[in-house]
């Protein structure tokens, strides 16, 4: 195959056809330090560039090069570079290749894409080891069974007390704690951070909801008769899965974030955390929108004869199944029309929200046996 050498220095044009005339996974461009590093089977190879032009004119030539030497014309690397998106649309075919043109939003397109492997993650990490790409490259189960699963979750767990938005936190708690990714201990370690800082948790009641560490006693003997109603009746199972010890431990936990959430991403995150807890499986979803339509949803479902058959089984457990049943209905939804007229945070929103999350916290405190 012919490269294309006339815009580069003899020098480089020598060294970089020799370079990639061998076996090389991955290029990485210092554009400070005006180098070209190569991931080969045997190491690290350095090319220290010299430019026979400014600094950034000649980077567009050396991405060239690589462009002609993978694509087999130059060309190539305007017109794919526009391509490429953070979507993972990348072609499952040919990623290897990408990780070949020194261009960061290539290795970007290679860690989002689906057709990801545990090799070509290895590579990627090496192209560009950045927070973001070890987030979806978690996403993959090829990654995180393989080799580099522990390794991207170890520098995820490192680099998360500098991470400052709550979004980006909930995102790195709930990936880091997929099972086989981090230690007991390590997870432990998170979970102590978390009773300092709230946002944490809500990682935790996405990911470990019925595994929490520190678990509280159970009000199981308040349920006792229901255990015969369990097998045939499912809002018995739930009740019986909310009073046992995992489910106090969620409840108080879920009760830490929805008392002092940060901003609105934790809200949405939370809300929905509760809701998936509380949604009956193969139950369809129920999209109430207001506490009104909840409410009137709730006595709808109490009606029902499910509903009627752990009342008539254990009638002091009429408001505990009442809360239940209000809480397998929130969602981030419910807080849209509150967040679509202001952008408050900390404890001017807090105080806007005290109409959904006083509720919500009432029916926390009735399942956890507690007076509000």
């Amino acid at each position: 195959m012919a490269t294309q050498t006339s815009t580069l220095s003899d020098e480089d044009a020598l060294r970089l056809n020799v370079l990639m005339a061998g076996e090389v996974q991955a290029v990485r461009l210092d554009e400070g330090a005006m180098t070209l590093h190569a991931l080969t089977p045997r190491g690290e190879a350095t090319v220290r560039l010299s430019p026979n032009c400014g600094a950034a004119p000649y980077l567009k030539k050396v991405r060239e090069f690589l462009a002609g030497h993978v694509l087999g014309s130059p060309q190539g690397y305007p017109v794919f570079i526009q391509r490429w998106t953070r979507m993972g649309q990348a072609r499952e075919q040919g990623l290897d290749k990408l990780l070949l043109l020194g261009e960061p939003e290539a290795a970007v397109s290679v860690a989002y894409s689906p057709g990801l492997t545990d090799e070509l993650a290895r590579r990627a990490w090496w192209a560009m080891p950045a927070a973001d790409n070890a987030r979806r490259m978690l996403e993959r189960e090829s990654v995180r069974e393989g080799a580099m699963g522990k390794v991207l979750a170890e520098f995820l767990v490192e680099h998360l007390p500098f991470e400052t938005e709550p979004h980006t936190i909930i995102d790195t708690v709930r990936i880091v704690l997929q099972p086989g990714l981090i230690e007991d201990a390590v997870r432990l370690r998170l979970w102590n951070k978390a009773r300092h800082n709230s946002i944490y948790l809500v990682g935790f009641l996405e990911r470990m909801a019925d595994c929490l560490p520190d678990p509280l006693p159970s009000r199981r003997e308040t349920a006792a008769l229901l255990e015969p109603l369990a097998a045939d009746n499912p809002w018995a199972a739930q009740l019986l899965r909310v009073l046992d010890s995992q489910g106090q431990t969620f409840l108080a936990t879920a009760e830490d974030v929805l008392k002092r959430p940060a901003d609105q991403d934790v809200v949405n995150a939370v809300f929905n955390a509760v809701g998936a807890y509380f949604a009956l499986p193969g139950h369809p979803a129920w999209a109430a929108g207001s506490v009104e339509a909840m409410e009137a949803e709730t006595e709808r479902r109490l009606a029902e004869p499910a509903a009627q058959a752990v009342l008539a089984a254990v009638p002091g457990l009429e408001g505990e199944l009442r809360g239940l049943l209000f809480l397998s209905q929130v969602d981030s939804e419910l807080a849209r029309p509150i967040f679509r007229t202001t952008t408050a945070i900390g404890t001017l929103m807090r105080r806007k929200l005290e109409p959904v999350t006083g509720p919500i916290l009432e029916c926390i405190a009735v399942l956890r046996g507690k007076e509000r």
